[in-house]
């Protein structure tokens, strides 16, 4: 029953679009640096506000028009042994890098329009790529090929592009909340955490369990305690993929909360169409950027030479004031001992052992 229902699980968690939106091409052979790929839109996305190009045409153009110099296409190699694409969109003025992890049926060829007004929006660069068997990634999706997956992608903002974990905002959408928050399990140090439309578990999703079996894949509920940094969820309402209780549940096990964003009659997929889904994340980012100020050198500087003359001022006053002590104290001794010698207290006889005993029998006689 265990291995049926695990999958069962397994494969409503996975929908790899067929074909794929997208192609990837070289155009650089002589260095073997991977161009601006040949990106087209899905139908019925969203025309850039800028006027960039839209679905169909020709999609070399499209692409170079909307993607621009600073978008870079690599491909990965994950320690399972396979290989994933990822896309780099980098933002001249950049505050952090947003890892993305995007949920089922959709690849880098969907999401790319997406992810060129995030990183605009957010002033953001953004990393995101595709899941083993997802467009041009060769092998097949599975839970573990993911968290491979993301680690691919997490090492290569490590070491091609020099992101500190510090700058790193984990983004998980759905099935994607699998790899990030796994991920996010096992870095401290990182900026922050998104989880949109985000999942309990893999099986919570088919039935209302109440705890973890052994056979389920994503186990968010119980790893999500071990995420240190601040996370944000954000879920709609009217979602009949994965309910809002799942993000509501998760953002209850937060270590560091967030206000979270609840969208009253979002679905599952229509949730960047809200108005008030990107004003929460700027406000979300922005929070992230503040630091406290740094103190001012000279005052630092000032502060240390007060503190260094009032501790020379403290012990130069210390070898008067024990001087003095030292004064005090042999006055009063001598003073103490003057009175013991010209006092002459003849002392008490002591009793005999005799007499004590002669003592205690008149006192028996008496009572």
């Amino acid at each position: 029953m265990g291995g049926v229902t695990s999958t069962i699980a397994a494969r409503f968690a996975f929908f790899p679009p067929t074909p794929p939106s997208y192609t990837v091409v070289v155009a650089d052979a002589a260095t073997g640096r991977l161009a601006i790929p040949e990106i087209s839109r899905a139908p019925g996305r969203r025309r850039r506000r800028d006027g960039g190009g839209g679905a169909g045409g020709d999609s070399s153009s499209t692409a170079a028009a909307e993607e621009g110099d600073g978008t870079e296409v690599v491909r990965l190699r994950t320690r399972r042994g396979n290989e994933i694409v990822g896309v780099y969109v980098r933002h001249a003025r950049a505050s952090a890098t947003m890892l993305y992890s995007h949920g089922n049926a959709a690849d880098l060829g969907q999401m790319y329009g997406l992810f060129f007004e995030l990183s605009r929006r957010l002033r953001v660069n953004l990393f995101g790529y595709d899941y083993s068997g997802y467009g041009r990634s060769t092998g097949k999706p599975t839970e573990c090929n993911t968290y491979a997956d993301i680690e691919a992608a997490y090492n290569c903002l490590k070491e091609k592009y020099s992101v500190a974990d510090e700058d790193i905002i984990l983004y998980g959408q759905s099935v994607g909340s699998g790899p990030t928050i796994d991920l996010a399990s096992r870095l401290p140090n990182l900026r922050a955490v998104v989880l949109h439309s985000p999942i309990l578990s893999g099986l919570r999703v088919l039935y209302p369990v109440k705890r973890t079996f052994w056979f389920d894949i994503y186990k968010n509920i119980d790893k999500i305690g071990l995420v240190n940094c601040p996370v944000l969820v954000i879920h709609g309402t009217s979602d009949d993929v994965v309910d809002c209780s799942h993000g509501k549940q998760l953002w209850e096990h937060c270590k560091v909360k967030y206000s979270p964003l609840w969208l009253s009659g979002g679905g599952h997929c229509n949730l960047e169409l809200y108005p008030d889904y990107i004003r929460h994340l700027k406000k979300f980012v922005s929070s992230l950027n503040k630091k406290l100020p740094k103190p001012d050198p000279q005052e630092i500087t000032a502060n240390d030479d007060t503190t260094t003359k009032a501790k020379e001022a403290a012990c130069s006053e210390k070898p008067k004031e024990a001087a003095k002590c030292s004064q005090i104290s042999r006055k009063s001794l001598d003073s103490r001992v003057g009175k013991s010698k010209t006092v002459d207290v003849p002392e008490k006889p002591r009793m005999s052992s005799d007499d004590i005993d002669k003592f205690r029998r008149r006192r028996c006689l008496v009572w």
